[in-house]
């Protein structure tokens, strides 16, 4: 049984960890959706978890549904990581203005 102390605790470790995440998120441009292949073209500026320059890309999707909410010329926040052979976005957001 959860004590309030306790579910207050968790609910703050949370949202630390959803703000670090947010803090790593690199900017970015869709260049392409590409559905059948699960996988979005970006132009995007360094990212630092990765130790990447800017540069255009092609990325695999970690969710397959946000190729259904994104088109070529949108502006975003991601991240991405290395999983095997592959880079994943693993967090994406519209960029706010």
């Amino acid at each position: 049984m959860r004590t309030p102390l306790l579910s207050l605790l968790l609910a703050s470790t949370c949202a630390v960890a959803i703000a670090a995440d947010t803090a790593n998120l690199s900017e970015g441009e869709i260049r392409k959706v590409d559905k059948g292949a699960a996988r979005l073209t970006i132009k995007h500026g360094e990212l630092k978890n990765l130790d990447m320059p800017p540069m255009t890309m092609v990325f695999q999707v970690k969710d397959k549904a946000w190729l259904d909410k994104l088109k070529a010329g949108d502006k975003v926040r991601f991240q991405a990581e290395k999983q095997g052979a592959d880079y994943v976005v693993t967090v994406i957001e519209p960029k706010a203005d």
